[in-house]
C-alpha cells in the first residue's frame, strides 16, 4: 500500500518479478484494507506509515484488533523510534526503511517466503525526533519478537503499495518462545506484542504489579490491547491478577509476573 502512485507501481513490479509471489491488489488508502483482506486471500501486506486517510501503524493496530494475522512489512521512510516501537508493539513482522535497493526489497520477500515454508501451517529540547538506522530497526523488531539476530524476519501488512500472495501457506498462531512466553497463540494475538507485555511485567521486578494502563504506556500499545495480553498471560499461569481495592468503586486490576 502506498499513496504515491509511482512508488506503488514500482513495488508492484518488484513483487511480480519474484518467483512464488503474485500481486493481489494495490491500495492507496488505509481504511479499505480490512475489507480487502476479508474478500481476498492475502499472505503479506506491504504497508506505509504515511497514508492520506489513516496512519499505517493505526491500520496495523486495527487489523490486529480485528483478529487479522496476515503478515505485515512496513515499507516506509518513517524511522522515528516511537513509530518503530508502536509498529513492533502491534505485531509488525518486518520494517524496511526507504530509500532501499531493489535487492534489499527482494531479500525481505524471499526471507518471508522461506519462513513461511519453514513454518508450514504451524531528541528532546530542540523538538527533534530520534531516528533509527535500518540495522537498529532490525534489532528492535527481532528483539521484540523473541528471534535471534540471525533469524529471518517474517513480514506482515504495509502501506498502500502492494499486497502480495505467496504460493506457501501462511502460518497460523505460531509465536516465538521467549522468557516463558507460550510458543502457540490463539488467533488474534501476536508474538511480538505478547513478548513486549511479558517483558514489561518482568522488568517491573519481583512482587511489583502494574495496571493495564501502565503496561500500555511502557509498551506503546493501547490499554485495551495491553489488557487482552495481560489476561492471556494470567490464563497461561505466567502472570497473576491482583485486584487493588480503593475507597469506592470497582477494584483496579493489576498484574504481576510469576512465570
Amino acid at each position: 500500500m502506498d499513496d504515491d502512485f509511482a512508488v506503488a507501481g514500482m513495488h508492484r513490479r518488484f513483487v511480480e518479478a519474484l518467483d512464488g509471489f503474485e500481486v493481489v491488489g494495490v491500495l492507496e488508502r488505509g481504511l479499505p484494507v480490512a475489507e480487502f483482506l476479508a474478500q481476498h486471500d492475502v499472505d503479506l501486506v506491504l504497508l506505509d506509515v504515511h497514508l492520506p486517510d489513516r496512519g499505517g501503524v493505526q491500520v496495523l493496530e486495527d487489523l490486529r484488533s480485528a483478529g487479522h494475522d496476515v503478515a505485515v512489512i512496513m515499507v516506509t521512510a518513517a524511522s522515528e523510534r516511537d513509530t518503530v516501537r508502536r509498529a513492533v508493539g502491534h505485531g509488525v513482522d518486518g520494517y524496511l526503511v526507504k530509500p532501499f535497493s531493489r535487492e534489499e526489497f527482494n531479500e525481505r520477500l524471499r526471507e518471508f517466503a522461506a519462513l513461511l515454508a519453514s513454518h508450514g501451517d504451524s531528541g528532546q529540547g530542540d523538538g527533534s525526533v530520534p531516528e533509527l538506522d535500518q540495522s537498529e530497526i532490525d534489532r528492535l523488531v527481532r528483539g521484540a519478537s523473541g528471534r535471534a539476530p540471525g533469524d529471518l524476519d517474517r513480514p506482515p501488512a504495509a502501506r498502500p503499495s502492494a499486497a502480495a500472495r505467496s504460493t506457501a501457506v501462511a502460518p497460523s498462531g505460531v509465536a516465538a518462545p521467549a522468557g516463558g512466553i507460550p510458543d502457540r497463540l490463539p488467533k488474534g494475538y501476536s508474538a511480538p506484542t505478547l513478548n513486549l507485555v511479558g517483558a514489561a511485567l518482568r522488568e517491573a521486578g519481583a512482587g511489583v504489579d502494574l495496571s493495564a494502563r501502565e503496561v500500555a504506556a511502557a509498551c506503546g500499545v493501547s490499554r485495551v490491547s495491553a489488557r487482552r495480553y495481560l489476561e492471556l498471560l494470567t490464563e497461561r499461569g505466567l502472570a497473576e491478577l491482583r485486584p487493588r481495592y480503593g475507597a469506592t468503586g470497582r477494584p483496579e486490576h493489576r498484574y504481576a509476573w510469576i512465570g
